[in-house]
């Protein structure tokens, strides 16, 4: 064993430790209205819950422990700990790695939304304010459910336990069921974010559905299925650039947020996983751009990520976890052959706490010294487990 991937190896335990001694528990970006004084300040209008959240989020500190913001379990946090738990389990075969992805599927299976959903679904423990809409706590969310689904559909191929399939099963129900219908065509189907009335398109909800449908129809031979995942993945494709890249919405002037870092990566991880399940060899093309352009537009020579294809600063460690997940891959190494590791390279330099936590942002002028359990460690340790395991695979 090189002593680079030594380090990783200690890196990713000391991390690992560090969040389980927390229970996983954590602020977040966007949880601002979970604090009884700001929610009694702010809470009854859309602007100022706006405010708040955007205020909140933007401070240079962590002031949420100040306002009295619990640290809840984010089960999309929770979602990505699995899958890092059971790439380290695949790649060492140490049975404690597979006891705690186990432990912490079964606590996913307590924070399920409660309700008549259609099927299984969950949500963040805050109330949520974006521009587009407002969510009570707990509402169940497309992209949530699927990282779960990603989460409990890996536990599946590893375990062979029905119940995590059945689940899956289950929440396509509240895919194709209770999510909003932005755009149905018979060949391109958009969903809504939540199941309410909205008319912004998040470009990635449709491709992680229709990559957590994909994966079903690969398993049941489900011929309905396949057809849902192809249209919410045409969506997506026939909305990129001629440049390769996706706008964050459809159309872009609905969000401020135009071209940037991690959103960019779900679209073409998402999009690999449906080629690859289905066998849907159409859209590699789109693929390949697509990678040429987030290598090329969305990080620095060094591997800082950028906010931004227009915009440098902060570096965030959400798009450089999703860089190293991204081109890790053999479709990302052929196109940027070592921006993984040069990815690597600078978080680990930049951002990483000897203590067992990464830091949330790397500003022009300053660090943002404090860390999220899911945006920093859940996605860190999602990506180190991810690099390497496909290091080994590479190796052999």
């Amino acid at each position: 064993m090189c002593a680079e991937e030594a380090r990783l190896m200690q890196v990713f335990d000391q991390t690992l430790a560090w969040s389980r001694a927390r229970d996983y528990r954590e602020h977040t970006k966007h949880d601002a209205l979970n604090s009884p004084l700001v929610w009694a300040v702010a809470g009854h209008h859309r602007w100022t819950r706006i405010l708040a959240t955007q205020g909140v989020m933007r401070f240079p500190v962590n002031i949420r422990s100040l306002l009295g913001v619990p640290q809840v379990h984010n089960p999309k946090g929770l979602a990505l700990f699995v899958m890092a738990l059971l790439d380290r389990y695949q790649s060492t075969q140490q049975d404690h790695y597979l006891e705690e992805a186990r432990r912490l599927l079964e606590l996913l299976r307590t924070l399920r939304s409660e309700g008549d959903w259609g099927g299984d679904c969950w949500g963040y423990q805050y109330p949520w304010q974006d521009l587009g809409f407002f969510a009570p706590r707990a509402t169940p969310n497309a992209v949530v459910t699927a990282f779960v689904c990603e989460a409990l559909l890996a536990a599946y191929r590893v375990t062979g336990d029905e119940s995590y399939r059945h689940s899956v099963e289950s929440a396509a129900g509240f895919f194709l069921g209770r999510l909003p219908r932005l755009l149905d065509e018979a060949d391109r189907l958009c969903l809504g974010y939540m199941p309410m009335d909205m008319s912004m398109r998040v470009m990635d909800v449709s491709i992680l559905v229709g990559a957590v449908l994909a994966q079903l129809a690969a398993l049941s031979g489900d011929v309905e299925l396949k057809h849902q995942a192809l249209r919410l993945t045409r969506y997506v494709i026939s909305c990129q650039t001629a440049e390769g890249a996706w706008f964050y919405t459809d159309p872009p002037e609905h969000s401020p947020v135009k071209i940037d870092n991690y959103h960019t990566g779900f679209i073409l991880d998402a999009l690999e996983r449906v080629m690859d399940r289905l066998r849907y060899e159409e859209w590699r093309e789109n693929h390949r751009r697509g990678l040429e352009f987030y290598a090329r537009h969305l990080f620095n020579a060094d591997g800082s990520p950028r906010w931004m294809s227009h915009q440098d600063f902060p570096h965030d460690i959400h798009g450089a976890a999703q860089g190293i997940l991204s081109f890790s891959s053999p479709a990302g190494r052929s196109v940027a052959p070592d921006l993984a590791d040069r990815i690597m390279a600078w978080t680990l330099a930049t951002l990483y706490d000897p203590a067992g936590r990464f830091y949330y942002q790397q500003g022009r002028h300053y660090r943002k010294k404090f860390t999220f359990m899911r945006w920093c460690n859940g996605w860190m340790c999602r990506a180190m487990a991810r690099y390497m395991a496909e290091a080994k695979v590479e190796r052999t």
